[in-house]
């Protein structure tokens, strides 16, 4: 994979933060970050993106497959779509802040 190609497939690689009662309890208690992240997306690619995009250093990686609930309304039945969510776990010192807040 060419250079230009790898680094365009590592700024798709986040999709976002992931915002939850979980995840900012991780947040306070230690050095980590959650992401909703690409279904195909391996531990590598995610460190490496969010070094890239963040210029933080990453310790290390945790992933999670979250199933989508099934959810009724009425008679009907649908589900909601499955994702991919990864715990990242900053060096000491290093900081992402979401909201750009001083």
């Amino acid at each position: 994979m060419s250079q230009a190609l790898r680094e365009e497939r590592l700024l798709t690689v986040i999709v976002g933060p992931h915002i939850s009662e979980k995840s900012h309890m991780v947040a306070e208690s230690g050095n980590q970050v959650v992401f909703k992240v690409r279904t195909d997306a391996t531990k590598a690619e995610i460190k490496a993106a969010v070094e890239q995009l963040f210029e933080v250093s990453v310790e290390g990686v945790s992933v999670v497959n979250q199933a989508g609930k099934v959810k009724r309304r009425g008679r009907s039945f649908g589900r909601r779509a499955s994702f991919k969510k990864a715990y990242v776990k900053l060096a000491a010192g290093s900081e992402i802040d979401f909201l750009g807040a001083e």
